[in-house]
């Protein structure tokens, strides 16, 4: 019986050069590929885990393993796929989410076909979340689970990922806590068991975001205004409702601030550098409590702030996905026009899950929180889940 053939996606750290491992240990011809994503040093810290460092590591611990390596460059998808939309996606004044779309886009499609015409019969990567298969109508339907370590699970960034793609992936640290797997790498004498978790984007290390968007995205002058808590908008009385649906509409519409309707309080250098929720960069002192960024308007280039982070402008307790930014993991579960589902959801990584339900309508989907949410924002993905399984995401729009 010839052995499964699996290739890793090796970042050169720790918890891929475990999950490379464990996978031989388990008997698949394991293969490492590294990806490099980016050739353009000049926006990232310097020092900050460039690619070179993390492809040696890579080759290191392959070599350790005694596994064939390789490296592609796939700088040029990457910037197609990643960079050209998250400066789109800022320009239409929304925050990108770029690791979802990494995985869904680079590691489990570009990556995933070539390691497939390499003869893989699998993908493996070092993320912590699990893969489950159960039998439902003679289908084989593959399950998203969180991974066993709470602290760290992943699943938020693979919310994206397909039928299609789960059937090619393995997940093999998703049963074990980030100690287990520091310890399993020290055991091994592999040279990634003390490396820190990388930050910053999936691959480039650590990007100066304002610098690099500032290369495409030209500075331009604008105020800042502050709204305060007591703005008539927020303390007005629900209207009398025709239908649920007419409901989540009301409530999951943003407040359009004007200019009119806060003190401008300093300037900024451009409205698309800012996200909500947004505490840091705004540069303006002299409050009782910090400003957070409430809304940005593009158009304008105005940015609207409020003091505090209870300031009732960053809450709401609805949101809406369109139909075409829609997506479930368990096409089998997607929901009917009229059909509504109790689940848990988060809107941002790390995020503790937040009970909520589901109401489809023809044009697309309203997440209800019991609690409201602060800073839901404009183009990050919400991701839904039965207990530890995650079945769906969207963009919020």
């Amino acid at each position: 019986m010839k052995k499964k053939r699996v290739i890793v996606g090796l970042s050169g750290g720790v918890d891929s050069s475990v999950a490379a491992y464990l996978l031989k240990e388990q008997g698949y011809e394991v293969i490492g590929l590294f990806m490099k994503n980016w050739h353009d040093d000049s926006v990232t810290i310097s020092n900050e885990c460039p690619w070179l460092d993390d492809s040696n590591d890579a080759m290191l611990v392959a070599d350790k393993l005694g596994i064939p390596f390789q490296t592609v460059d796939l700088s040029e998808q990457y910037k197609e796929r990643i960079v050209d939309y998250m400066f789109h996606e800022y320009e239409k004044g929304r925050t990108p989410n770029p690791d979802v779309l990494c995985n869904r886009e680079i590691k489990f499609d570009v990556f995933m076909k070539i390691a497939l015409d390499l003869g893989a019969d699998y993908v493996a990567t070092g993320h912590y979340c699990r893969k489950h298969t159960i039998e439902k109508d003679g289908k084989q339907i593959h399950q998203l689970l969180a991974g066993a370590d709470a602290n760290k699970d992943q699943s938020y960034f693979l919310c994206q990922l397909s039928q299609e793609q789960l059937a090619k992936a393995l997940f093999p640290i998703g049963e074990l806590q980030k100690p287990e797997v520091r310890e399993i790498a020290a055991q091994q004498g592999l040279i990634t068991a003390e490396k820190k978790d990388s930050q910053g984007l999936c691959f480039i290390g650590k990007v100066r975001l304002p610098e690099f968007l500032q290369q495409q995205l030209k500075p331009k002058e604008g105020i800042i205004v502050e709204v305060s808590d007591d703005f008539q908008a927020y303390n007005q009385e629900l209207p009398k409702f025709q239908s649920k649906t007419e409901e989540l509409q009301y409530l999951s519409k943003k407040i359009s601030y004007k200019k009119q309707d806060g003190k401008v309080v300093g300037k900024h250098q451009g409205a698309h550098y800012f996200t909500k929720g947004q505490r840091k960069g705004l540069a303006v002192g002299g409050t009782v409590e910090p400003l957070f960024v409430i809304d940005t308007n593009v158009e304008d280039n105005i940015i609207y702030t409020g003091q505090g982070k209870q300031h009732p402008g960053l809450f709401k307790k609805v949101l809406f996905v369109s139909n075409d930014e829609l997506h479930w993991v368990r096409e089998d579960l997607k929901l009917q026009i009229d059909e509504t589902m109790d689940v848990m959801a988060r809107i941002r990584y790390r995020q503790p899950l937040q009970k909520a339900t589901l109401y489809q309508v023809d044009s697309g989907m309203y997440v209800e929180f019991q609690e409201p949410q602060s800073a839901i924002t404009e183009g990050q993905f919400v991701a839904w889940y039965l207990n530890d399984e995650l079945v769906g995401s969207g963009v919020i729009s």
